[in-house]
């Protein structure tokens, strides 16, 4: 729900912001701008895409996994799509999925978005994981808890030797 969310309030800021620039520049110019940022990006990706794609060419011959490209990939392909949509708020998010080190700086932003994302769901599995050993530790001191274990009949057994 919160992503739906923040969709729909990004599309409506790029829908006031560009609607108010184009007030301020005219019809015919802001027209202009969305359909040479539409093709700027077609540029930058294709540019941008065949050296990626052979750079994670190059790591799987290497026997590497491209996981850099794929992510760089994404990129493009995420700021393509944002470049094709009217809109100046997301002409200048899709450039800078495009543009080389404006992607790396969105990359590490997102990593460390995602490590800390990783380390609360770790902090809540380890607290869980508490819980239930105290639990466990709660029920075993009793003295009429069942014993766990595993069962081996003799079949089993003489079976083994």
């Amino acid at each position: 729900m919160p992503i739906l969310f923040f969709i729909s309030l990004f599309t409506l800021l790029d829908f006031v912001l560009l609607f108010s620039v184009g007030s301020q520049i005219g019809l015919l110019t802001t027209l202009l701008l969305v359909i040479v940022t539409g093709f700027v990006g077609l540029h930058l990706i294709r540019k941008e895409g065949v050296s990626t794609f052979a750079r994670a060419r190059q790591r799987m011959q290497a026997g590497e996994i491209p996981s850099n490209e794929l992510l760089t990939g994404a990129a493009l392909i995420f700021g393509g799509a944002l470049l094709m949509a009217p809109g100046f708020l997301s002409d200048a998010l899709g450039l800078a999925c495009l543009l080389p080190n404006a992607r790396q700086l969105m990359l590490k932003g997102l990593a460390w978005l995602g490590l800390k994302t990783v380390h609360k769901q770790q902090y809540q599995a380890n607290a869980s994981n508490q819980r239930q050993s105290q639990r466990h530790d709660q029920e075993s001191e009793r003295p009429d808890a069942p014993l766990e274990g595993d069962f081996i009949s003799r079949d089993d057994a003489s079976r083994r030797h």
